[in-house]
C-alpha cells in the first residue's frame, strides 16, 4: 500500500490542491451572498434566489470539496516521507484545517437561518466573518510552504 501511495503521490497532492482551491472559493463565496442576502426582504425574489445560490453553493461545491480535502489529505498525511511527525507545523495546520471545518458547518447553519427566513445577524457580521477564512488558508499556506515551526 505505502508503494502504491508513493507513485501516486504527485496525482493525490494535484487533487488534494484542487479540492482545496474549490473548498476555499465557497468558504469567500458563501459569506458574500450572506451579506447581500441580509439586507433582502426576507420572502422577496431576490432573497428565495440567494436561497438557492446558497443551497446550491453549500451542497454542490463545498460539501464535495471538503470531503475530497479531507479524503485526499489523509492519503498524503499517510504517504511515507511526506510528513515529519516530530514538527510542530503539520499540527499548527490541522489545527488551522479543523477551524476552516468548524467555519465550514458554521456557514451551513447560518445558511439554514436564511432558507427559513430566520437569519439575525447583520450585513456587517457577515463582512467579518467573509475575512475568517482568509486569515486562516495565510495560516496554512505559511505552515505547509515556509514550515517555520
Amino acid at each position: 500500500m505505502t508503494a502504491l501511495l508513493a507513485t501516486l503521490y504527485p496525482w493525490v497532492k494535484a487533487l488534494h490542491v484542487i479540492a482545496v482551491i474549490a473548498w476555499m472559493a465557497g468558504l469567500l463565496y458563501l459569506p458574500r451572498l450572506f451579506v447581500y442576502h441580509s439586507v433582502a426582504a426576507p420572502g422577496s425574489a431576490q432573497s428565495e434566489t440567494f436561497k438557492i445560490m446558497e443551497r446550491r453553493l453549500l451542497r454542490g461545491i463545498m460539501n464535495p470539496a471538503m470531503i475530497a480535502v479531507f479524503l485526499l489529505g489523509g492519503l498524503l498525511l499517510a504517504t511515507p516521507g511526506v510528513v515529519d511527525w516530530q514538527a510542530a507545523w503539520i499540527y499548527v495546520k490541522l489545527v488551522l484545517v479543523a477551524g476552516l471545518t468548524v467555519l465550514h458547518h458554521m456557514m451551513a447553519g447560518w445558511r439554514k437561518a436564511f432558507a427559513a427566513d430566520q437569519n439575525r445577524r447583520s450585513a456587517r457580521f457577515y463582512r467579518i466573518a467573509n475575512e475568517v477564512p482568509t486569515v486562516l488558508m495565510i495560516g496554512i499556506v505559511i505552515f505547509v510552504i515556509v514550515k517555520p515551526v
